[in-house]
């Protein structure tokens, strides 16, 4: 989509080259081999209806810059808030300090890890030695904006207030529908990098989430809720009004779908066909996939938060991650992606690779230093900062299952389902340390007979191990069924960072997944 929007003025207005040209002057003579400084804004904008009715509202502004290094072959970070050169320059110091600590300890760790290789016990890469960062070419003066068309902070409260009114009220006349939560996420992000070979990038990200949720109590004390499927999304508030999303069509499906819901039997355990929407099937690659091939996890060096991965460095080439009709990218281009952007935070210019190729894993998810430890080469810019008073971590790119050219609508892949179950929307989920052994659950189920659909079922999961689900893929659906999903609170790293991160999938189908019935698992 073609734009014409240009970085925010009064972000432009803060001394960004000034303090840049200051902190990366005074690590320049302190001897630092490499360093950055970024400065960023965001602004986080969120309004909470309950029965079409106010429940709160926030809005708030994360304003600093920091400094990165290497000095001595160490790390070192500092931030700031003091628009002012000698607080930048001295924020650039405190990170030589941090770096010259961070050598010693590294050098010291590096040296017993080298003895335990060498004695067969340990692993070559947790030698560590010296921060190196794989090359990338110098990018200039480079300005990116992302694709919207009208941003939401230039439109007023009450419209966007008056929006999930109107919406809530709608679901609220529908027939069982007791009450309706709505929510609105809006996020402006604002960076400036520039770095000591010459890079500087002024970038500018949009993004917004519409969520409602129906919720049906019957006079016997029964109750469930079913939930919008409308993802979040790279774009701007012409998504509320019906740009790349049709609401009038979900707001209206919601009531029946619900009360049907209620009306429904329970799944029998057992072994099932599944034909997964896009709504559900983007959180499985999410968890399974996306978290798995972040090469930080994969190597171990990334292990408290939520684990680290069984798809490890010494099978790369060889897993069989899947079938061979799955081909899943890494992508940080995709237009109106959430992990979408021009450059990282660390001067990467956004790319787009294979993660796995007819079933095979072939890539990882790299930032510089990862690369270059590796040896593969080029970072594919996977290096985010959540704030300016966090170090950038090695985060996820938009990880996306792709389409077959010439596939199957939705319809058809269901027309070749004897015994199964269609699943749409997504709900909870559960994923063991290694991104292996996993549950996901769905916001609603539907019965497959002889090819079509014969009504709703409740108290469905579905279950397997990451090779095995992904091994069961027979068919990938066409272009026509392609859903970008994703989430705005991806987490990850000590002290945690969030992220807001797409995931594209057509519908798919597989065969014989273990299916849970949710009931009698709580019940044991």
């Amino acid at each position: 989509m073609a734009h014409t929007h240009e970085i925010d003025p009064s972000f432009l207005a803060l001394p960004l080259r000034t303090l840049a040209d200051a902190a990366l002057a005074r690590a320049r003579e302190l001897g630092a081999e490499h360093a950055d400084f970024r400065y960023e804004r965001i602004r986080d904008a969120s309004w909470r209806l309950r029965d079409a009715r106010p429940a709160g509202s926030s809005d708030s502004t994360d304003t600093g810059y920091a400094v990165r290094v290497v000095h001595g072959g160490g790390w070192g970070f500092a931030a700031g808030v003091d628009p002012t050169t000698d607080a930048a320059a001295r924020v650039a110091e405190r990170a030589v300090e941090m770096a010259r600590l961070s050598a010693r300890v590294s050098e010291a760790a590096g040296s017993d890890a080298a003895a335990r290789s060498a004695s067969g016990e340990g692993r070559w890469w947790e030698t560590g030695g010296p921060v190196e960062l794989a090359e990338e070419p110098v990018h200039g003066d480079r300005t990116w904006v992302s694709a919207y068309e009208v941003n939401p902070f230039d439109v007023p409260d009450a419209e966007k207030t008056g929006q999930l009114t109107e919406w809530s009220e709608r679901m609220l006349r529908g027939e069982g529908v007791s009450h309706v939560d709505a929510l609105l996420l809006t996020v402006q992000e604002n960076k400036f990098y520039a770095d000591t070979a010459g890079t500087v990038t002024t970038q500018q990200r949009v993004r917004l989430h519409p969520v409602l949720t129906a919720v049906a109590v019957t006079d016997s004390g029964e109750f469930d809720s079913m939930r919008t499927c409308a993802p979040p999304v790279g774009r701007g508030w012409e998504y509320a009004r019906g740009t790349g999303w049709d609401w009038d069509a979900e707001l209206e499906r919601i009531p029946g779908l619900l009360a049907e819901k209620l009306r429904a039997p329970s799944i029998e355990p057992g072994a099932y066909d599944l034909v997964v929407d896009p709504s559900n099937l983007w959180l499985t690659i999410h968890e399974s996939v996306g978290h798995a091939t972040e090469l930080d996890r994969a190597l171990g060096y990334e292990a408290a938060y939520a684990g680290t991965s069984f798809a490890t460095f010494d099978q790369l080439g060889t897993l069989r991650y899947g079938s061979p009709v799955m081909q899943v990218t890494g992508d940080r281009t995709v237009e109106h992606g959430l992990a979408t952007i021009g450059y990282d935070d660390e001067g990467v210019a956004a790319q787009s690779w294979d993660l796995v190729r007819d079933g095979t894993l072939v890539g990882y998810q790299l930032d510089r230093r990862i690369a270059k430890l590796t040896g593969l080469g080029r970072s594919n810019g996977c290096a985010f900062a959540d704030s300016p008073g966090h170090v950038p971590v090695q985060r996820m790119a938009n990880v996306s299952l792709q389409p077959a050219a010439a596939g199957p609508s939705t319809e058809e892949l269901i027309a070749g389902v004897q015994r199964g179950i269609y699943v749409v929307g997504d709900r909870s989920w559960s994923i063991d340390m290694q991104r292996y052994n996993f549950q996901f659950t769905g916001q609603r189920f539907f019965r497959i007979e002889n090819g079509r659909l014969a009504g709703q079922l409740r108290d469905v999961a579905y279950q397997a191990t990451t090779t095995d689900f992904w091994g069961s893929l027979e068919a990938v659906g066409g272009p026509q069924t392609y859903v970008l999903g994703g989430a705005f609170n991806c987490g990850k790293a000590q002290p945690g960072q969030i992220a807001a991160v797409s995931h594209g999938c057509p519908s798919a189908l597989f065969r014989g997944v273990n299916i849970l019935n949710t009931t009698q698992e709580a019940g044991r």
